[in-house]
């Protein structure tokens, strides 16, 4: 093969092999968008699905009607406050009042058991409860409202109590702590011994009032002391209100202790001993019990899947650091 022939097959080889790996990369370059286009695809798909779920959630949680206002014949009324009583939860008016509402509302509702389980929370949050019990007893003369207490009806729970026509409890429940508290921390000894200045600023002399960094004076200390006593005084009126002659008072009732079951009986505090089922069949005479208990929604629970109710909870701790409590 003379020298021309043999530069000519190399050309042509060369040539076809440099086609081949074009045509290959070309290929896995052609793969690669078609990959990346369908990645892009498939991503834009599952954010609208879930952008479409919560969407749905929240449709439901709008739309959703119980059957809280449902005909289902004569039956027993039960509505549960569990855990502490607060401005959100199963435990605040928002959650407790419609549920009340409903089961007065209600024809077929013979009467209501309020199931409570407590050991207290905020004292606004009690009084609009105990408030709304008050004002549902006058408008429905002829529905009774009966307290059943599980392991403790204590505080802001016994002030939401107070306003039944009759509270029954376990031997060995928990009852009463009918006190106020306002708690924090202080520590200003701390800082000095670290050498830390607080330099806080406030436009009012009182601004600053209750602030853990900075010492707490007399005439403050003196003020949260009015407040409390004032707070407290609300407490005790409503439980006189509410028990009226079967209190036995004795210096120890208003102090902040709780007791059994069994000496709150003995106190007056509370009238007798049953449970949910015992008060629906021996007292009002209905064994079949209706829920009307409002359930968490929907929408919040989605919400809280995805981490949202978490930041609203540390941002809500965060401003409400320092209140007045019953418990």
């Amino acid at each position: 093969m003379s020298n021309n022939e043999f530069d000519n097959v190399e050309t042509a080889t060369t040539s076809k092999k440099e086609g081949w790996e074009r045509a290959l990369l070309e290929k896995l370059a052609y793969a690669s968008l078609r990959e990346q286009r369908a990645r892009r695809r498939w991503g834009i798909f599952f954010k609208l699905a879930v952008l479409g779920v919560i969407g749905f959630a929240f449709w439901l949680g709008m739309n959703y009607e119980g059957s809280d206002t449902q005909t289902v014949g004569a039956h027993t009324a039960l509505v549960k406050i569990s855990g502490a009583i607060e401005s959100e939860g199963n435990g605040s008016a928002s959650v407790v009042v419609p549920a009340l509402d409903n089961a007065f509302a209600v024809n077929d509702s013979v009467g209501v058991i309020l199931r409570i389980n407590s050991p207290g929370g905020s004292p606004v949050q009690a009084g609009i409860i105990n408030d709304e019990i008050v004002r549902l007893r006058k408008e429905y003369p002829n529905k009774p409202l009966y307290v059943v207490v599980d392991e403790v009806c204590a505080s802001g729970g016994y002030y939401i109590a107070a306003a039944a026509d009759k509270i029954y409890v376990n031997k060995a429940s928990i009852v009463g702590s009918i006190g106020v508290l306002m708690d924090g921390f202080g520590f200003t000894g701390l800082m000095d011994k670290l050498g830390v200045e607080r330099r806080l600023l406030t436009a009012g002399e009182n601004k600053g009032f209750l602030d853990p960094f900075s010492p707490l004076s007399a005439p403050q200390k003196s003020y949260a002391q009015d407040m409390l006593a004032e707070i407290h005084q609300q407490f005790i009126d409503v439980v006189r209100k509410g028990r009226g002659t079967r209190l036995k008072e004795t210096p120890e009732t208003f102090s902040g202790l709780f007791w059994s079951g069994s000496k709150a009986v003995e106190m007056g505090l509370v009238d007798g001993f049953g449970t949910v089922d015992s008060v629906a069949r021996d007292v009002l005479k209905q064994e079949d019990i209706v829920d009307y208990t409002k359930s968490e929604g929907l929408p919040e629970r989605v919400l809280k899947k995805f981490g949202v109710a978490m930041g609203v909870g540390v941002a809500q701790s965060l401003a409400n650091e320092v209140k007045p409590t019953l418990r």
